[in-house]
């Protein structure tokens, strides 16, 4: 009886060891600290492109290149990494695009992780270029004239107005722009590096350089266990 129960328990541990994660992370460190951010699953284009630009370690190196209090902080231009200082940047990309994936329930909050893009009609994201969002916190008046000036037309839901005002964010970006992600743990990196001082162009005058690396499959469901993200779907 003793050799079953041992067993089982045995069984139970080799299950809660194999079980995977219910997201995929990425650890993003900087000279101004790191934070990690939680790719969603209902952007599989461009979770699974940046999981395997990461892995390949093409954003080390890389320069949080443009910055602008209150709204961004945006990396992932492969020129950033020879770049001299005061060049400008924001050019380089890895000649092709990622399908736009615009989700209702994915929206612009401080924090997201979303795809900078051109011009092209279709909204199609760049292949390496991300931003992440610190924004402001907005009021229902502020909102309403966002809605009436900038959205065509598109009403900003009631659970995202209230997450405006509290939290904050950039809501006249929603659907222009795929939200693919969110960081979940060290949002002050984000506060911090959208501090820094820039030149005429938005670079820092500071260059922060980036690496970017995938969490393994321990690391990432310790982290869901701490924080009760086992049940988020996004």
């Amino acid at each position: 009886m003793k050799r079953i129960i041992t067993l089982f328990l045995l069984f139970i541990s080799i299950g809660a060891f194999a079980a995977k994660p219910a997201h995929q992370y990425v650890r993003v460190q900087t000279n101004k600290g790191e934070c990690i951010i939680m790719l969603y699953n209902q952007t599989p284009l461009h979770r699974d492109n940046f999981l395997k630009l990461a892995k390949e370690g093409f954003y080390n190196g890389t320069l949080f290149h443009r910055v602008i209090k209150e709204f961004m902080i945006q990396g992932g231009d492969p020129d950033s990494k020879t770049a001299k200082r005061g060049q400008a940047l924001g050019e380089g990309d890895l000649g092709y695009r990622v399908d736009a994936e615009f989700r209702e329930n994915l929206f612009h909050k401080k924090g997201v992780l979303a795809a900078a893009r051109d011009n092209n009609p279709e909204k199609a994201s760049s292949a390496s270029q991300f931003y992440i969002v610190q924004g402001k916190k907005w009021t229902d008046e502020t909102l309403d004239q966002i809605q009436k000036n900038r959205m065509q037309g598109r009403q900003i839901p009631e659970v995202q107005r209230e997450v405006y005002k509290s939290l904050g964010g950039t809501p006249h970006l929603d659907q222009n722009y795929t939200v693919y992600g969110e960081v979940v743990k060290g949002i002050e990196l984000v506060d911090s590096i959208a501090s820094v001082k820039t030149a005429p162009g938005d670079r820092p005058l500071e260059d922060i350089k980036m690496e970017i690396t995938v969490l393994k499959k321990r690391e990432a469901r310790k982290l869901e266990k701490s924080l009760g993200l086992k049940n988020n779907t996004l």
